[in-house]
């Protein structure tokens, strides 16, 4: 409690603190971003491995081979196996793995066959350090502040999962969603009430989209999983903000959109999660601001 104290007490200190935090956090982070979709995939593989046994009417030779190749499967987490090499397979050791320093001091490449490493890593490590910074700036070191951190930390590693994969996966939604609406059954960021409509509301702005484009188009426009995430951000800041990070994340998207339609040459599915993840960030750090400035532009 001393150590809270003395942080609430020295800002510099306490976004210094942080600031190496996030540089931790964001090299947790790039695991989580690489090893959930494969621990999401395992999942799914047993799972349809043993609903493909439970059929009485399948014939076991036709079943016995998948669940052979699926118990063959090696279970991944987030700390086993340990860190290798995608090309040589070398372990990673530990002073390999510091944060944004190892992957300076090696030049951006593994140290045993040289080749290169990823950019997005030491980049998802430099961006959780910065925004940490900024929310501890913003919220100060307390339950607000600390809670915050938490739903930036999960927006990140869903953006780089959703940019990836063009996947949102409920072990990660559906609590932080429950975690909002925990977390303003205190009011530390809206009232419990607005906590709900905000979620409501925002699965239900999309859902509703969606279903209108598809009797239109008899096409699918988004995946379920912004639903979710809207939703979550809806949780936590309640449904006033859901118009701001509407409009931001459609104007991020169509920016993009339109970037990847020139260069490919052709209209193809992208990952909208990133936006709606990005434009909760700002609605989380800034949204208040940028909403009374838009209505006092209109006295």
């Amino acid at each position: 409690m001393q150590f809270i104290q003395l942080l609430q007490d020295n800002t510099t200190m306490a976004l210094v603190v942080f600031g190496l935090l996030g540089l931790c956090v964001g090299s947790f982070l790039n695991v989580v971003i690489h090893r959930t979709p494969l621990m999401m995939i395992y999942s799914w593989r047993q799972e349809c491995s043993q609903f493909m046994s439970e059929q009485v009417d399948m014939p076991q030779e036709h079943t016995q081979p998948l669940t052979t190749i699926v118990a063959a499967d090696q279970p991944i987490t987030l700390s086993r196996p340990a860190s290798r090499c995608p090309h040589c397979a070398h372990k990673i050791k530990w002073y390999e793995n510091i944060p944004l320093i190892s992957w300076l001091v090696l030049r951006g490449r593994c140290s045993d066959c040289k080749a290169a490493i990823g950019l997005r890593y030491p980049i998802v490590e430099l961006v959780t350090a910065l925004l940490s910074i900024l929310v501890i700036y913003q919220f100060g070191v307390n339950a607000a502040g600390l809670s915050a951190l938490i739903l930036v930390w999960t927006l990140i590693a869903l953006t780089g999962i959703d940019f990836d994969t063009q996947l949102l996966p409920d072990r990660l939604t559906f609590p932080l969603a429950g975690l909002g609406l925990a977390v303003n059954s205190q009011s530390w960021f809206v009232s419990p009430t607005q906590s709900i409509w905000g979620l409501l509301l925002g699965f239900l702005s999309l859902w509703i989209v969606v279903k209108v484009f598809y009797l239109i188009t008899k096409k699918h426009g988004m995946g379920q999983g912004d639903f979710k995430l809207l939703a979550v951000l809806g949780a936590w800041l309640g449904p006033m903000m859901l118009p701001l990070i509407i409009l931001l994340s459609s104007l991020l998207g169509s920016v993009v959109g339109i970037i990847l339609m020139r260069q490919q040459g052709e209209s193809k599915p992208f990952a909208f999660g990133p936006y709606i993840a990005i434009a909760g960030i700002i609605a989380l750090l800034y949204g208040s601001e940028i909403v009374n400035w838009y209505l006092g532009m209109y006295p």
